[in-house]
């Protein structure tokens, strides 16, 4: 007598198994399904470029081709929903009205790219939500109030002599080609360091710290490339893929640089405190300010939103600022018309520059109108997002529901033609009072805007000046003909090969 092998003990259960997964299979590919049908239902009244079945927008995006994004919003007024694989979709808006009724809203941070930022940063002002982001940004905020970063500007200063002493080694009396991108890194690293966390580190000399500015770098080039891969959207796949893979290595090595930060002031405070020496710095710094918010509330500051807390500080306060010194070079090396001008404004200013203070940074109009048009033409975050926790309304009567991921693309913004005449031409102008006071008040968000705004804004503009005017009295700075610049939009935008100039020392 022949038996089916179903009617065989063994293999009952592993029919079972087999028809269980099956199931789980055909559920999830009709919830799948069921997603696609309703975004596209959702996202209907919004044209679209045309989209790849499978991959959708994801070769545009990832591709780092800035241009084509530009040529999307000239095509596609205020806004596009961007397609990311064949199931999720992010909705980029680069219009000024939509952007005030966005970034007006408290919603949450999308849980794509700010989930993929939480291994690297934690759970810091970048990442949190709800009354915890509001306890965090209310204890922190003391500590960029104008008395502490008017102590910062002789810091900064001196972080960025010892870089241009670096130049002069290099260059000599000669023009010299030298990509500054990395010096600019380690010096805002040192000028961090000293500010926010009292520590000499010698960054800028000793090599022990290149380390710590190259996993930046490396986990950010991850986390963009993960954002628009929607197989690594699954933490399994991507736990388990090379990159994920060299992922966690990078944070291990941001991790262990934080965390002896912090633990070198404890021990310092705890030797202090031993030794009955309880005199005052003459200014509290960042990491007092939050060693502090631990002390008076234990019970809802732990170590792990200290850590996070100097985590996310420590990447967005010396990343982003480099970027936008590298881009402001960049840009007054191209137009050399308005360097000379800058550097004549400053003479008048400075001198020789051998002291620099506060007040002298607010008579610097003409130098902080070509910061904040390079600050327009290549903004260091090149887009935020949140995802709506309610529906939303657009001033031109469409709408959106709840749950969907906005993305304001700040780049997009700026390159608006419909808000920016030529808006590739590099005119500080833009800036003057009278066109900035006729202009949308949401057209230029380099720190973005609303109640999440940049904590750190004013402190990365004082440094932008600090830099600007004492490289400028220093060297002339030109471009490289022979490597001309790529764009490579990452969490912060970067130069893709670096950042190649001319340096000629002046007398």
């Amino acid at each position: 007598m022949v038996f089916s092998w179903l009617e065989m003990r063994w293999a009952r259960p592993l029919y079972l198994a087999f028809v269980f997964c099956l199931a789980l299979g055909l559920l999830q590919a009709i919830k799948l399904y069921l997603r696609r049908q309703r975004l596209l239902r959702d996202l209907c009244p919004f044209p679209a470029p045309p989209t790849h079945w499978f991959y959708g927008h994801q070769k545009l995006l990832q591709d780092g081709k800035m241009e084509k994004l530009e040529e999307i919003v000239e095509k596609y007024p205020c806004a596009f929903p961007c397609w990311v694989g064949p199931f999720q979709a992010f909705f980029y808006i680069y219009d000024p009205d939509y952007a005030k009724a966005f970034l007006n809203r408290t919603d949450p941070k999308s849980k794509y790219l700010y989930k993929f930022l939480i291994p690297c940063l934690g759970k810091g002002l970048v990442s949190l939500d709800g009354p915890k982001w509001f306890q965090h940004r209310r204890l922190l905020t003391p500590g960029f109030n104008f008395n502490i970063l008017k102590s910062y500007v002789e810091v900064m200063a001196h972080s960025v002599n010892t870089m241009l002493g670096k130049w002069e080694k290099i260059c000599g009396p000669q023009d010299t080609i030298v990509e500054v991108s990395e010096h600019i890194s380690l010096m805002t690293l040192d000028t961090l360091m000293k500010c926010a966390f009292s520590q000499e580190t010698n960054c800028q000399i000793s090599s022990t710290h290149d380390l710590y500015v190259k996993a930046t770098f490396e986990a950010s080039k991850i986390i963009f490339h993960r954002l628009y891969s929607f197989l690594h959207h699954n933490d399994t796949i991507f736990k388990f893929s090379p990159q994920g893979h060299r992922l966690q290595k990078m944070v291990k090595i941001l991790h262990q640089y934080t965390e002896k930060i912090i633990q070198d002031r404890k021990k310092f405070l705890k030797d202090e405190k031993k030794h009955g020496n309880t005199q005052k710095q003459k200014c509290q710094d960042f990491l007092d300010i939050i060693l502090s918010a631990q002390a008076e509330n234990d019970n809802s500051f732990s170590d792990i939103d200290l850590q996070s807390e100097v985590n996310t500080f420590m990447v967005a306060g010396h990343d982003t600022t480099a970027g936008g010194i590298s881009w402001l070079l960049y840009h007054l090396a191209l137009n050399l018309e308005h360097q000379e001008r800058c550097r004549e404004e400053i003479r008048g200013i400075l001198g020789d520059g051998s002291s620099i203070t506060w007040d002298q940074l607010g008579e610097m109009s003409y130098t902080t109108m070509c910061i904040k048009e390079s600050l327009r033409l290549a903004p260091p975050i090149p887009s935020i997002s949140r995802e709506l926790s309610k529906p939303i309304t657009f001033p031109d009567g469409r709408s959106l529901p709840a749950g969907i991921t906005v993305v304001l693309s700040i780049w997009g913004l700026h390159h608006n033609s419909a808000i920016w005449e030529n808006p590739k031409v590099f005119d500080p102008l833009r800036f003057s009072q009278e066109n900035s006071d006729q202009r949308h008040s949401y057209s230029f968000l380099p720190f973005s805007a609303g109640p999440r705004n940049c904590i750190g804004q004013h402190f990365a503009m004082i440094q932008l000046k600090v830099a600007i005017a004492l490289i400028l009295l220093n060297f002339k700075v030109s471009l490289d003909p022979t490597r001309p610049l790529v764009f490579m939009p990452q969490i912060v935008l970067k130069p893709k090969n670096g950042l190649y100039l001319h340096l000629k020392k002046l007398p």
